[in-house]
């Protein structure tokens, strides 16, 4: 029944509703296709087969009795191991977290994931505390993208990203504080959403504070529709958490792009050199969206480059993560994450501050925008996967993860809603993502237009490497 792996989680859904497979079928295919990927990709920190059949098995009964508990029962899904999963150990890539529990909170994307009847098929990779935009720990090892395994998955989300790209489970849940859903996207060719901040609450609350984002990594724009609609709703822990949404994600889908005002950015003004094949695919892309009846103009957002005021914010993040450990059990970590953390440490108040002032002004200056365009469409990235286990490409001349990411990180610091869409491969078949940005509480918009991108064709749901 490996077939089943290739499915979304709406065909999944249809399938079960019509009888023709059940969720135990469809989730010991994913179970299968999750322990044959992982010696090659690594994107599992552990794989929960015993409790995942538990779920599967109830859940099948549901169905049999015609009484679903959920818009997610039976459909397989996985979890990034930096989210709490009741029972299991969450150790966020870190040696220096105890493996001993109790372990038993849901984060509560989670716990709504739970109540709508989803399999928990495991917990996937990440940096330790995700802390680049690469997936390699000491604690797991380098994960390895799907495509071509000497190359990087992404991060911090790699884990999941290979594993959704892979068929093990065509649902995952990510976190973004400067990109970590929409790198791996991109590098996975996959689709990848960070929310406008707060549209899924998050608990605990992250060092990294209002930089950190929970969203999907899913097969197609209809499933992340479908999930958010499932986790975006408000949890009494999150004090920042959003109201309820005005409406329903996947009603929304059918809107369109007809009539909406897109700004094209290929470059930032000038400010990132991008690899041709990337540039190329997304220009296609974006030809496309007009095709659809899109209002396209190449225009840019007009913001110096925010990195200084962002290292601030997330070193000191970091550097409070792991304030609580004595010196040796710092030796444990990460030496980027030491690295880091040691600067962080160094910066004082006033330096926060003025961080969060250009922040501030970096917000003003979208909110501006967006009163003159409806969604802004970029690169998600300059470039494609590069070699596994290094934080940057080798000879690029940058000392940071952020050196590659100039357009993702930005628009964490603004809090607002952004995709990444796969939109083809370069030569030698690695895949291009599209980035669209919406104003905050536009989420219905990215979605929309990203939906109307694989409605035709544009966008490219590509077949799991795995099959």
């Amino acid at each position: 029944m490996t077939e089943l792996t290739e499915l979304t989680a709406g065909e999944l859904l249809d399938g079960y509703r019509k009888g023709e497979f059940s969720p135990v079928e469809a989730t010991r295919a994913a179970l299968e296709r999750a322990e044959r990927i992982q010696p090659g990709v690594n994107a599992f920190v552990r794989i929960t087969a015993e409790d995942a059949l538990r779920r599967a098995r109830e859940s099948e009964d549901r169905w049999r009795r015609g009484r679903p508990s959920g818009r997610l029962d039976g459909v397989p899904v996985t979890v990034k191991d930096i989210l709490l999963l009741r029972g299991h150990p969450t150790l966020r890539g870190s040696r220096t977290v105890p493996e001993e529990g109790p372990w038993d909170e849901d984060a509560p994307s989670v716990a709504r994931l739970r109540e709508h009847g989803a399999v928990f098929l495991g917990k996937t990779t990440t940096p330790e505390f995700g802390w680049k935009g690469v997936t390699d720990s000491p604690l797991t090892g380098i994960t390895r993208n799907p495509h071509d395994p000497s190359r990087t998955a992404g991060g911090s989300s790699g884990g999941s990203a290979a594993a959704v790209a892979l068929g093990a489970g065509p649902l995952s849940l990510g976190t973004d504080g400067g990109g970590s859903v929409r790198i791996p996207a991109a590098l996975c060719g996959i689709f990848g959403m960070k929310p406008t901040y707060g549209r899924v609450p998050l608990y605990p609350p992250s060092a990294f504070g209002t930089l950190s984002h929970v969203g999907p990594m899913t097969r197609d724009a209809a499933d992340a529709a479908l999930l958010l609609d499932v986790i975006g709703v408000p949890d009494a822990r999150d004090w920042s958490a959003l109201g309820p949404a005005a409406g329903s994600f996947t009603e929304a889908l059918a809107g369109g792009v007809r009539g909406l005002r897109v700004a094209y950015s290929p470059s930032l003004g000038g400010q990132v050199p991008v690899r041709p094949a990337v540039a190329t695919a997304v220009r296609r892309a974006v030809a496309g969206l007009a095709d659809l009846g899109a209002y396209v103009t190449e225009s840019d957002p007009g913001f110096a480059e925010p990195v200084e005021a962002f290292h601030t914010l997330w070193f000191s993040g970091a550097a409070r993560v792991v304030q609580h450990l004595g010196p040796q059990r710092r030796k444990l970590l990460d030496p980027g994450l030491r690295e880091i953390c040691a600067a962080g440490a160094r910066l004082s108040a006033l330096d926060y501050l003025a961080a969060v002032d250009a922040r501030m002004e970096l917000g003003r200056v979208m909110g501006h925008f967006h009163q003159s365009y409806d969604l802004l469409v970029t690169p998600t990235l300059p470039i494609t996967a590069f070699e596994a286990g290094a934080e940057v490409p080798r000879g690029s001349g940058h000392r940071r993860w952020t050196g590659w990411t100039p357009f993702t990180y930005p628009f964490n610091m603004t809090q607002q809603p952004a995709a990444s869409v796969p939109v083809g491969t370069d030569e030698e078949g690695l895949p291009v993502g599209l980035q669209i940005v919406a104003a905050r509480h536009r989420d219905d918009l990215v979605l929309r237009t990203a939906h109307a991108l694989y409605e035709a064709g544009v966008a490219t749901r590509l077949t799991s490497a795995g099959s």
